[in-house]
């Protein structure tokens, strides 16, 4: 393999699967690390552990200075802005040296000074109910209507099956009752003792609602209802004012919502609207009608109303209209306003209603990147909106806006030690794309670090699916690369929405290698800019981000020296030819079905897997979760098998599996620190930057 420190990968046994689909026949010569149960595949998973940990033995000195520069920046004992709820105030915290948070409240008071005489309640110490596991994720976290019982949820290995517990806050004490099994979705009925919630099938897709009474046993609750239809999953939400628990059923292109009264959680659902092919929709409560977000009729969504008695199509009342160049991502209804989150000219919008007079404004904000994040916002009776503000350089920060007189308080930003954002500047560029699409870039990186015209250290970044927006956001890590000088790149390519849902559309289906050749043309302006060469650019992308590096890598290796594939969906065809893995119906609607000989060839002339050839790559790492849901865990080591056959050239091939965690690596605040402290040492020691930090601006490979 070359430069890899005197150690050897692991020699693995080729065992011949043919797989013939539409007449062609595809050789996979490990189809068989598909055995989980095999000790085979465990022996060579942690071979090839031991390989990645021996190929990276010289950078641990650089690994262990990134992490503790991380966690010198993050203010370990902390905690999040109360929220208030009724006559309780609920936040969390983490204290130094804790891997997982705290969960608290205190009543009648905000007041979380310590001595204060306000008597902090701590409902769930997650570092407790760590102990003795190797991972721990908490799913759902429901206090009851009437504060007296806490619902959640908890995963101990990273497959995503979370079981239910109950405790009561008023004896400290844990419920008996328990639910295995289920999914991320549950909701409280009004009468504090009814829990609705989902459950998953073999697949581990979401189907069943069902309905628990608070103090029986789970094996008598009722089912309430079945999706069927493999395409679909069910969720459950409950609505701002409290009213109506919904349950949304779902595919990737189509919705239907039905509603449950709160008030009388012996009830039955009732449909809002009937499912039709194409058409989605979700809902919210206010005052008798039902304010609908619905794609009908409208690319980028429009708003609707509905009596709540007669709330299907026939009676929908436009309220607000489809725009082409402003997409509409969700609302939030108060008492007095409607809420309107929107995406226009790439970036996140706040657009607010007065519901009485009708007048609507824009929130503002103060720099020309930036993203928000909504919050919770659990009052219904409020003219206080919270969000959370952050741009590339700005640290996250909490905001209280007032809807009616448009003035806002800073109630806490995300302290970051050492750090001044006044040494650092971002940038927003466009690409243009092969179809002459324009694809726009976020920058950021560390001002006496740049100079124009001089090619920098640059890592660049992007996903591009599901629709899903990688928004221009600040990461206190990643100032561990901009002080080394690093340029740190968002590529918004299409299969994202950023630009609307039209982005989307054109990234999926037969146009999915607009995604790749987005990519690409972002890589190719950036180096044509002269911020970067292919000897100092890096790229990264988890999961479907982790496709998009695979087929970039396949299609133009030569622009990149390194590359960093998280849990990587790799084995396009072969996965989504398998029904019984978890998300591949669900699934026809993003990539198509392969079933189908037109997208069968489509997908084989991107899925990475099958198009690895005798060519020269990059510095690669690859990560895996072992009890991964998402994208099994022999994706990625497949993929590195079969690079390693055709492998050129003395460049590394790297693959680290987490054998007790999942889609999202290790659980921990500390130990996911030190996995990305494996990330960027990787990414700097294959661009050959300085080890140490402090904005030099000698980035000369050696």
């Amino acid at each position: 393999m070359g430069r890899n420190d005197g150690v050897e990968p692991p020699d693995l046994e080729r065992k011949p699967v043919e797989l013939t689909m539409h007449g062609h026949t595809r050789i996979d010569n490990y189809y068989w690390l598909r055995e989980r149960d095999n000790p085979e595949v465990i022996a060579y998973l942690e071979a090839e552990n031991r390989f990645t940990q021996g190929a990276l033995a010289h950078t641990e000195g650089l690994q262990e200075s990134l992490y503790e520069e991380m966690v010198g920046r993050i203010q370990e004992t902390d905690q999040t802005v109360p929220e208030g709820i009724d006559d309780y105030f609920y936040y969390s915290r983490t204290e130094k040296d804790k891997e997982y948070r705290i969960y608290c409240r205190k009543h009648g008071s905000a007041d979380t000074v310590p001595g204060s005489n306000k008597q902090e309640e701590v409902l769930l110490d997650l570092n407790v109910l760590a102990e003795g596991q190797e991972y721990l994720n908490m799913g759902i976290y429901k206090v009851s209507p009437n504060h007296n019982v806490l619902a959640y949820s908890l995963d101990t290995d990273g497959s995503e099956e979370y079981t239910i517990y109950f405790k009561n806050l008023q004896t400290g004490e844990r419920w008996t009752d328990e639910i295995r099994r289920t999914d991320y979705s549950a909701e409280w009925a009004n009468d504090s003792r009814t829990l609705f919630y989902t459950t998953f099938d073999e697949a581990k897709r979401s189907d069943k609602v069902w309905r628990h009474k608070l103090g029986s046993d789970s094996a008598n609750d009722e089912l309430l209802f079945h999706e069927s239809d493999e395409l679909f999953r069910v969720f459950l939400y409950k609505t701002k004012d409290q009213r109506y628990i919904v349950q949304l059923v779902r595919s990737l292109e189509t919705s239907e919502a039905h509603t449950l009264n709160a008030d009388r959680p012996d009830g039955e659902f009732a449909l809002i609207q009937e499912r039709s092919a194409g058409v989605r929709y979700h809902a919210e409560h206010h005052d008798g009608r039902f304010f609908i977000v619905t794609n009908l009729e409208a690319t980028n969504f429009k708003l609707v109303t509905a009596p709540v008695d007669a709330p299907g199509q026939e009676n929908w009342r436009e309220f607000l209209a489809h725009r082409d160049s402003v997409k509409i991502d969700d609302i939030e209804l108060f008492a007095g306003h409607l809420v309107v989150y929107e995406r226009k000219n790439g970036l996140r919008a706040i657009r607010i209603t007065d519901l009485q007079s009708n007048e609507t404004h824009y929130v503002e904000f103060p720099e020309p990147v930036y993203t928000f994040a909504d919050n919770s916002n659990p009052e219904f009776h409020t003219e206080v909106l919270r969000f959370t503000y952050q741009s590339l350089t700005t640290s996250q920060s909490v905001y209280d806006y007032n809807m009616v007189d448009a003035s806002r308080e800073l109630r806490k930003q995300e302290p970051v030690k050492g750090y001044d954002p006044r040494a650092y500047c971002s940038e927003r560029i466009f690409a243009q794309a092969e179809d002459g699409a324009q694809i726009p870039i976020s920058l950021v990186y560390r001002a006496d670090c740049y100079e124009a015209g001089r090619p920098m250290p640059c890592l660049l970044y992007g996903y591009g699916s599901y629709g899903y927006c990688i928004d221009p956001g600040f990461s206190s890590s990643r100032v561990s690369l901009l002080d080394r000088g690093v340029i740190w790149v968002i590529a918004h390519v299409r299969g994202g929405e950023e630009m609307g849902r039209t982005w989307y559309e054109q990234g999926k289906f037969l146009h999915k290698r607009n995604t790749f050749s987005d990519f690409i043309a972002c890589a190719r302006r950036l180096i044509d800019e002269k911020y970067t060469d292919s000897d100092r650019l890096a790229i990264m992308g988890r999961s479907a981000g982790g496709l998009l590096i695979g087929a970039v890598l396949n299609m133009a290796p030569e622009l990149f020296s390194a590359a960093v594939a998280g849990v990587p969906f790799v084995d396009v065809l072969t996965t989504m030819l398998d029904e019984s893995i978890p998300l591949t119906v669900g699934e026809f609607e993003e990539w198509g079905n392969p079933k189908d000989p037109e997208y069968y060839h489509y997908m084989l002339s991107y899925s990475p897997y099958d198009n690895v050839a005798a060519r020269t790559y990059p510095d690669i790492l690859v990560t895996a979760g072992l009890n991964d849901p998402r994208v099994q865990y022999w994706e990625p080591a497949k993929w590195v098998a079969r690079l390693r056959d055709s492998w050129a050239g003395n460049n590394r091939l790297l693959l680290k599996t987490e054998m007790g965690a999942g889609h999202a690596g290790p659980s921990g605040r500390y130990e996911s620190l030190r996995e990305v402290a494996l990330y960027y040492a990787f990414v700097l020691d294959a661009l050959a930057v300085p080890a140490s930090g402090g904005g030099s601006s000698e980035y000369d490979r050696a």
